[in-house]
């Protein structure tokens, strides 16, 4: 059966690319950015359905006005939808108060035109979307599709085309869905607190409660009260017995974040927990049993702490069998770009502010920068962006001074200086030619929408060449 055609209207360039991907299967997709050519192209095309985004109009919607009186005459059978945002001209109103034209009014998102084209009644007809939607259930689990693994959960997701993180994914995938301690390392911004979310989502808990609890953010004589309970009187503040988290949990999961401040008593008696479930409140000598599924997380390594005596090694050995690292965004730039504009689509659609092109040098600037701060920092920096955005077309004005030169702050990487990342000294000059080869590789690539041909045309190379080359820093897939 012959898919149905929709056709979408819109000066959002974010916008038409992310619906396409959604669409893409679903139905025979025409994305227009052009109100002129519009009519014409409905006049040949006489699709099913039609939406025409209206948020960005400059003369009171006369011109959309003519083009929807155009179709409306020349293909009697499309249906008609105007995204209209908040704010309609009031041309299209009248309009719609006397012909066949529906209205959407509000945010306007991806979520939202897939909503639009499902209650105009286009129906699957691909095989192949019926299998990627039978995959991305509530379950969630990870794909590879287009060099892309997706790590999705009920309510977010985690996803990337970096080689060396979707291996970790695909493993952690597999841990998640297990009842085992698993261990996160990576530096602060990394996204630790994120997966560890859509580990509890992905698990058979996730109907459970889900409790973090930031050990580095508490005194440290009231981390184990926190953790464990206590009961009344069994110190200074103690005015009445209080249940620690492992009994708010229940049969869900917790978050220990910064683990590695833990103190020594602490870290026996969570080894305790790990191994057998069982613990005593403070101050109390009845012996509880926690249900819960635990999620260990730190931005430095454990290792090195064992060494100096500040870790337990029972307990880093019983921590380390599950351990997942989780490489800073300066060492994945390929998922720069993707994340950038997610977080563009985010913060546009929360500020009400439209963004319907970015200018490649900001790209560019997002992709020099080191990122200190990891995924939270480019999400800040998104965010400050869009707020100044005020033509729809996003360019370098909009990014902060310390991003445009470069200039990196703090890390807890050592390997990061004013906004460098330097080699480490054990690595070989051809060791340090190769990371830096494989890291432009992967930024023209990107660039390129992973057209080999275009790549290795912009690279200066041939086709045959890039090949090789990708094989041997495993990037192909």
């Amino acid at each position: 059966m012959d898919q149905p055609q929709v056709i979408i209207c819109s000066s959002d360039e974010i916008l038409c690319r992310d619906v396409s991907e959604q669409l893409r299967t679903r139905c025979r997709l025409q994305v227009v950015a052009d109100m002129h050519d519009l009519s014409r192209i409905g006049r040949e095309m006489k699709p099913r359905l039609l939406v025409l985004d209206l948020r960005l109009v400059r003369d009171g919607g006369h011109t959309a006005d003519r083009v929807i009186e155009g179709l409306q005459l020349d293909a009697p059978e499309t249906q008609l939808v105007v995204l209209a945002g908040d704010d309609c001209p009031e041309l299209i109103e009248r309009r719609s108060a006397c012909s066949p034209l529906a209205l959407h009014r509000g945010a306007v998102s991806v979520d939202a035109i897939v909503k639009v084209v499902a209650d105009a009644g286009i129906e699957l007809t691909d095989e192949r979307a019926d299998a990627e939607l039978a995959v991305q259930t509530r379950d969630a689990q990870a794909r590879d599709a287009f060099g892309q693994v997706i790590f999705e959960g009920i309510t977010r997701r985690f996803e990337t085309r970096s080689p060396q993180l979707k291996k970790m994914l695909e493993d952690l995938v597999i841990a998640a869905a297990h009842d085992v301690t698993i261990l996160l390392i990576g530096e602060t911004g990394a996204g630790k607190t994120f997966l560890s979310s859509l580990i509890h989502e992905i698990s058979p808990r996730r109907k459970e409660p889900f409790l973090h609890v930031a050990c580095g953010a508490l005194p440290r004589e009231l981390i184990e009260s926190e953790l464990f309970g206590h009961m009344k009187g069994s110190f200074t503040s103690a005015h009445a017995d209080k249940e620690g988290k492992f009994v708010a949990a229940g049969r869900g999961s917790i978050l220990l974040d910064e683990i590695d401040v833990l103190g020594p008593e602490q870290q026996v008696k969570l080894l305790k927990v790990i191994e057998t479930g069982e613990f005593e409140p403070v101050g109390s000598n009845r012996t509880l049993k926690s249900q819960a599924r635990l999620i260990v997380a730190s931005n430095l390594e454990l290792q090195p702490l064992v060494e100096q005596g500040k870790f337990r090694p029972d307990l880093y050995y019983r921590l380390n069998m599950l351990k997942f690292e989780i490489p800073p965004l300066r060492k994945r730039k390929v998922d720069i770009i993707p994340l950038a504009k997610a977080f563009i689509q985010k913060f546009q659609e929360k500020h009400n502010i439209s963004v319907h092109r970015i200018e490649d040098a900001v790209l560019d600037a997002l992709l020099s920068y080191p990122w200190p701060g990891n995924v939270r920092e480019l999400e800040h920096v998104m965010q400050r962006a869009v707020i100044y955005c005020r033509t729809g077309v996003l360019n370098v004005e909009q990014l902060p001074a310390h991003v445009l030169s470069g200039h990196a702050g703090p890390t807890n990487d050592p390997s990061v200086s004013l906004g460098q990342s330097t080699a480490s000294s054990d690595a070989t000059l051809g060791q340090q030619v190769a990371l830096s080869e494989k890291e432009i590789i992967e930024q023209v690539l990107f660039k390129n929408g992973f057209s080999r041909t275009k790549t290795a045309k912009e690279l200066g190379i041939s086709r045959v060449t890039l090949y090789n080359k990708m094989k041997k820093y495993d990037m192909i897939r």
